[in-house]
């Protein structure tokens, strides 16, 4: 019960929903909703399967996790992601795409379709490694020098939020901020947040919930040119 009815207030708070609006939509009165969330009353089965649907959690979760803990918040706002599209060469191994400047904003649209992946750019090179997934990101901007403008970081893929260490770099696909490359930190009062930091001091450190993010992606290598 206590679970529930705390999971069912933050869930509804993170989506900015008002309890009349969640009312509305499970076709409930207002009332009832307070009630659930000051632990008064227990959803019954059929109510609390329409919130796992609406808020894209499993029943297990919603009744027995706390899902205001950073490691829980990614695995629902990944929750509707299919497996990771990958491509593989003719060996079987996985190829590493290249993101482009002039592709990241289709990449937004197109990271969960196999069909798009596999006419991004490939690139292969024997020091990356073999066992893990990577995609290669050209940045734009120079928030993180020394390394600049137009370097092609390589990432390698993280499955869950829970893996990420505070002040390494991180390549994020994000919904609001498109495709970014800073350190990431974990602040203990802002659960549903992250924190992204920029090597370039002349920028300042913002925050980006964990709910926009789809994709993390740890910095293994860059490479960048030498021409003028």
């Amino acid at each position: 019960m206590p679970l529930i009815s705390k999971n069912l207030k933050f869930l509804r708070g993170r989506q900015g929903l008002t309890q009349k609006q969640l009312a509305e939509k499970l076709k409930l009165n207002q009332p009832v909703i307070g009630a659930y969330e000051e632990g008064r009353a227990l959803p019954p089965l059929p109510a609390l399967q329409k919130l796992a649907t609406l808020f894209q959690v499993s029943l297990d979760d919603l009744a027995n996790t706390d899902l205001s803990k950073p490691g829980h918040l990614f695995k629902q706002a990944s929750s509707s992601k299919e497996v990771l599209a990958i491509t593989v060469d003719r060996t079987g191994r996985e190829n590493v795409e290249l993101v482009s400047q002039k592709a990241a904003a289709g990449y937004l649209n197109g990271y969960q379709d196999p069909e798009y992946i596999s006419e991004l750019p490939k690139i292969q090179l024997p020091v990356l490694p073999q066992n893990r997934t990577v995609r290669a990101f050209e940045i734009k901007g120079d928030s993180m020098l020394p390394v600049p403008s137009g370097s092609i970081v390589f990432g390698e893929y993280i499955e869950k939020i829970a893996q990420v260490k505070n002040g390494k770099a991180y390549v994020l696909v994000t919904q609001g901020e498109g495709i970014v490359f800073k350190r990431v930190f974990f602040l203990d009062n802002q659960p549903d947040k992250l924190l992204l930091v920029s090597d370039n001091k002349t920028y300042q450190p913002y925050f980006i919930a964990l709910s926009d993010v789809r994709e993390v992606w740890l910095a293994r290598g860059c490479y960048a040119s030498l021409a003028d």
